[in-house]
């Protein structure tokens, strides 16, 4: 373990929030396009993306604490904390490209999170007419809205703003 593993783990978890970008942003131009019958779809590519980041999180924070013991930090030292404890060489601009790849996408995140929430939360169900599969429908269709939303909303990724040292990206 040392600094070198902590940039493929960060390396890892960029990916893998690009591929969350990605899912949050198919999902947004299918509810725009009126193409709802694929909420289902969206809300479960997104939420496997989200599953896969906790691992991919558990591992750069073990990393993470590996090269902070070794740099004389705590265990729970900032990204922003490591550079500065880095030694002299390529790890401090190592380190710090990985923290500004990961705060331009942190905001690009948030800001297609929050699009998307207010694209699902502002659909409308069609209005039930008293037939039952009409009503089954609008059932199961509100059920996906509010998955989706539910999902959606844990893309922001506020442990992520905190490791970084930037807090104010986690609201």
């Amino acid at each position: 373990m040392g600094a070198g593993d902590l940039s493929a783990a960060l390396w890892q978890e960029r990916r893998q929030l690009e591929l969350l970008l990605f899912r949050l942003e198919t999902q947004r131009l299918h509810v725009a396009a009126g193409n709802t019958q694929w909420l289902i779809f969206t809300a479960s590519e997104v939420e496997s993306v989200l599953d896969r980041l906790r691992f991919e999180a558990l591992a750069r924070n073990v990393e993470s604490a590996a090269v902070a013991a070794e740099w004389g930090l705590p265990a729970q030292a900032t990204l922003v904390e490591l550079i500065a404890a880095a030694p002299q060489g390529s790890w401090p601009t190592v380190l710090r490209e990985h923290l500004d790849g990961l705060r331009e996408l942190l905001g690009r995140l948030g800001d297609t999170a929050r699009a998307s929430e207010e694209m699902l939360a502002s659909l409308q169900l069609p209005a039930a007419t008293g037939d039952p599969a009409e009503m089954l429908e609008q059932l199961t269709m509100a059920g996906n809205i509010d998955r989706a939303l539910a999902i959606t909303r844990r893309a922001a990724q506020p442990l992520m703003a905190q490791y970084l040292g930037d807090d104010a990206n986690s609201h």
